[in-house]
């Protein structure tokens, strides 16, 4: 399955980001929520082997994901509810034990039907689905550690996994938000690192998302307001996209305030 080799490929892109890092280095916190790079590695871990669990052990998936979300439901936040899985795993020890972990999920899924059904906090999806569910995580909590480290993140075609996500989940932003779904849906026609265009959605004169892949993949995952990219919204229903666009599950959960994740300088 290609998406797992693209999984692995944005896997080992952030690993060899990190590899420089001094172990105290990855106490230092990023833009996001005050995660630390440890933080945004134990997220990873912890929910590639959910992921893992539910395709290779299914009965195990169920108390797995319960024990952190029960957690979570008692008022701790997910890095709390992670800290007694992860334990003293931390810093480069700790990158050992993500990238590991991310190569078996990798080959796990290599090797799976795409077409897969497997469990998952909400709805049940296809194997293909949550391995690029887990690029996209990657690359978007990876975002955060690029920008703390000053590097501008060069991306690469397989960003299209994580742009579908996006255009496939304008619906579910506002549904997610009790908000009637726009008819038609906006058109979407974005520049893809490598030059080409990619297009989602049929093409209406006043309804269109446009602009770089990364940008719309930024705003979809939320690293980004849309404010701070170049992307090109006409109608309505693109400029209230760009204000709840979610391409993860869970409740609603607001974008960055424009001006609050950038790349940083002078701090690697």
């Amino acid at each position: 399955m290609r998406e797992a080799r693209d999984f692995l490929d944005e896997s080992r892109a952030l690993a060899a980001l990190v590899a420089p890092m001094r172990d105290a280095d990855f106490a230092r916190p990023t833009q996001f929520k005050g995660w630390s790079t440890d933080d945004v590695l134990g997220h990873l871990h912890i929910f590639n082997r959910a992921a893992e669990l539910t395709l290779a052990a299914p009965d195990e998936f169920a108390p797995f994901l319960a024990a952190i979300l029960g957690q979570v439901a008692r008022g701790r936040t997910l890095v709390q509810a992670q800290a007694e899985w992860i334990g003293d795993l931390a810093g480069r020890a700790l990158v050992e034990a993500w990238i590991g972990g991310a190569e078996r999920l990798a080959a796990l899924y290599g090797g799976a039907d795409p077409k897969a059904r497997v469990k998952w906090a909400g709805p049940d999806m296809s194997a293909r689905s949550s391995i690029t569910a887990r690029q996209m995580e990657t690359w978007a909590h990876g975002q955060a550690v690029f920008d703390l480290l000053g590097v501008e993140r060069r991306d690469t075609d397989r960003l299209a996994n994580i742009a579908h996500l996006g255009a496939v989940t304008i619906p579910f932003a506002f549904a997610n938000r009790g908000e009637a779904v726009p008819d038609p849906l906006p058109h979407i026609r974005l520049d893809a690192p490598s030059g080409a265009i990619w297009e989602w959605n049929e093409a209406t004169s006043d309804s269109r998302i446009e602009g770089s892949a990364t940008a719309f993949c930024q705003t979809a995952a939320q690293v980004r307001n849309a404010a701070d990219t170049d992307l090109r919204l006409a109608g309505p229903a693109a400029e209230r996209w760009a204000q709840i666009a979610q391409c993860f599950a869970g409740p609603p959960h607001d974008p960055p305030a424009p001006g609050t994740r950038f790349v940083q300088t002078g701090t690697a």
